[in-house]
This record gives C-alpha cells, sequence and structure tokens, in this order.
C-alpha cells in the first residue's frame, strides 16, 4: 500500500509499505479522508516523531475490508471512524473512565503506524460507525470534534449562557459550532486573523473581537456590558489568550483551556487573582475520552456529523492526494495554507 512515511526527521517520503497484520479483536480500514492535525506539524518539520520510519495520521474515516476475530458487531463494509488512544483499560485511570489520562496508553498515528497510508489497522473496541449518510470527509472530522465537546461537558456547559472562545482554528470553530448547538446564548470569538473571524461569523459567531486591534478590551466591556463571559474556552494554547480568558471571564464564570501550550505562561499575582476574586472555576482538558470507551463524545460526534449539524467545509484549507503531501508540507511550512489539510484516497 502507498504511504507517506518520516524516514527520518523532516523527511516525508510517499512510498510502498506493506499492509498492517491484524491480531484477534481488530480490523482494517481502507482509509478514505485523513487529516493533517496541528500536533502533527513538529514531528514532520521537528524532530517530535516517536522513531523512525513512523506513519502518523490519527483524524480519520474509511471503510472496514477486513475483520479478526469479530464479537463487537462490526462488520465488512461499514462506514467507520477511528478513535486514536489505544489506553491499557487494566490500569486505575481506565477502569475510573479516565482513558485519556492512562500512563500505559499506545496512539495510532503516533504511537503506531496511522492513517496516512491506504489501510490501516485498529482495534474493534475504537471503531465508531458512521451513520450512512456521513461524507468521509466530514467522518475525518470526528477527532477533531469529539476534542471540543470532550472540553465543553466537563465545564459543565450551561445553555442561555454567554460563552467566549478564544482562537478560530480548527478546534475553535468546531467548539464554536457546538456550543451553538449545545443553546449558547450569545457566542463571541477572539483571533488575531480576520479571515478566520469572518468564518466564525459565518459558522454563527455573534461578535467578533480581533485581539491585534488596540481598543478590543473596550469592545469586550460594550458585549458584556462589563460583567465578562459566564463560560469561557480557550483553544489556541498560546499565553496571551490564556491569561486572557480569566481576565474576561464573570464572576462566578467557568474556564476551560483545550489549547495544547508551546511556550511558558507567566501569570502575575494580580492576574491568579481574578481566579480567588471572582471566585472562576478553572479546569483543564485532555482529548476526548469518557466511559464506556470511547464516551458519548465519539456517539454524540458522529450523529451531529452524520445529521450535518456541523459544517466542516470552511475548515478545509486544501484537499490532497497522499502523493502531494511532502509538498503540502512545504506549503504549511512557508504559510501558504491555512486551515486544514485533508488527504482523500
Amino acid at each position: 500500500m502507498k504511504a507517506a512515511v518520516l524516514t527520518e526527521p523532516q523527511h516525508l517520503q510517499v512510498m510502498d509499505i506493506e499492509l498492517p497484520d491484524l491480531k484477534k479483536d481488530e480490523a482494517l480500514i481502507q482509509v478514505k479522508a485523513s487529516g493533517v492535525c496541528g500536533s502533527d506539524l513538529p514531528r514532520v518539520l521537528g524532530n517530535a516523531s516517536h522513531y523512525y520510519p513512523n506513519v502518523f495520521g490519527h483524524e480519520f474515516s474509511g471503510i472496514v475490508t477486513k475483520v479478526q476475530e469479530n464479537n463487537k458487531g462490526i462488520k465488512v463494509g461499514d462506514k467507520v471512524a477511528i478513535a486514536p488512544l489505544k489506553p491499557c483499560h487494566q490500569c486505575e485511570d481506565c477502569l475510573s473512565g479516565n482513558h485519556a489520562l492512562c500512563k500505559h496508553y499506545s496512539f495510532i498515528g503516533s504511537r503506531e503506524y496511522g492513517a496516512w497510508a491506504e489501510y490501516v489497522k485498529a482495534p474493534l473496541t475504537n471503531i465508531v460507525k458512521l451513520p450512512d449518510a456521513t461524507d468521509m470527509i466530514h467522518g475525518a472530522f470526528l477527532e477533531p470534534l469529539t476534542v471540543a465537546l470532550h472540553g465543553l461537558f466537563l465545564m459543565d456547559f450551561k445553555p442561555m449562557s454567554t460563552v467566549a472562545i478564544t482562537g478560530m482554528g480548527t478546534i475553535g470553530l468546531l467548539t464554536l459550532q457546538c456550543a451553538k448547538l449545545m443553546g449558547a446564548k450569545e457566542i463571541t470569538v477572539f483571533d488575531i486573523d480576520d479571515e478566520k473571524l469572518a468564518i466564525a461569523k459565518e459558522l454563527g459567531a455573534d461578535h467578533l473581537v480581533n485581539t491585534m486591534e488596540p481598543d478590543f478590551r473596550e469592545t469586550i466591556m460594550g458585549i458584556t456590558k462589563g460583567k465578562g463571559f459566564e463560560m469561557v474556552l480557550e483553544t489556541a494554547g498560546v499565553p496571551m489568550t490564556e491569561m486572557l480568558c480569566l481576565e474576561i471571564a464573570a464572576n462566578k464564570g467557568s474556564v476551560m483551556y483545550i489549547g495544547t501550550p508551546h511556550k511558558a505562561f507567566t501569570i502575575e499575582p494580580k492576574q491568579f487573582e481574578f481566579m480567588n476574586r471572582k471566585e472562576l472555576m478553572v479546569r483543564g482538558s485532555w482529548m476526548s475520552y469518557s466511559a464506556p470507551f470511547p464516551g458519548r463524545e465519539w456517539t454524540i460526534g458522529a450523529q451531529y456529523l452524520g445529521e450535518g449539524r456541523i459544517r466542516v467545509e470552511p475548515l478545509i484549507g486544501k484537499t490532497i492526494k497522499i502523493e502531494d503531501l511532502p509538498d503540502a508540507f512545504k506549503e504549511i511550512e512557508q504559510g501558504k495554507i491555512s486551515g486544514k489539510v485533508m488527504i482523500t484516497f
């Protein structure tokens, strides 16, 4: 089969490799669509791969082509997406339903070969059936969609609340749509890119705030009448927005950190006091799993996608074939692609 293989640091090559060997309770999936995640960038463009050679790709959909010792109701021809986390299912965290906190996990698309290939294998317990009407590119968005849903569920999202979301990348735009579906009263979004803010407006945002504008704090005061936002979600993972979330949260507000940080975040005592003085509930969200594995995030997300209630087309920057992936990474590095890169087979 064809696969995009990282043969050594910063060297991605499309080549023929052997099909995966199936073990008990595994299925072979013919990949139909696979995305490039932000977490893949340091692996391909830097030196963050766990080993070489490696095949990435953990956001994908496909068709079941072979099942080994099936007892999970999965059959050949099923249209599916895959939960990429492979927890041990035996440790205290797993048995408590906190699979993302497992210390003995593997992961399809980073710790073992993923879906930047024509075929990939997965445990039957990781397979999520998609509604028959689901477009395969839409199905490949299930994994990032579950990240958004997981954060909203963890913060005990309240309908008819005022919501702020920082960062209008893939996760931010999906969080926006989920918050709207879950009954948000009013949603304000933040970014430094007017094009991304325009996409957010198209997807249902009520207010747009460009934090590069010198008077953006005055804009926030006008939107909230000086009260702040009841529900605040951080998806950018940068120090400025990590701090901003504490500042713009209302008294007794909830702040959820979803974005993965890559730089040091320094907080001054007066800034820390936002948490104390406003009695904020501040929490982090990691991945997208709950009990029973992989969790309601996956079943609800699949339903949303199958019913066409989540729009993904505005999130896609470029759709390519597997042969074009090395060149696409050069364009990503040069800043020529904005939005999700999707590989179709």
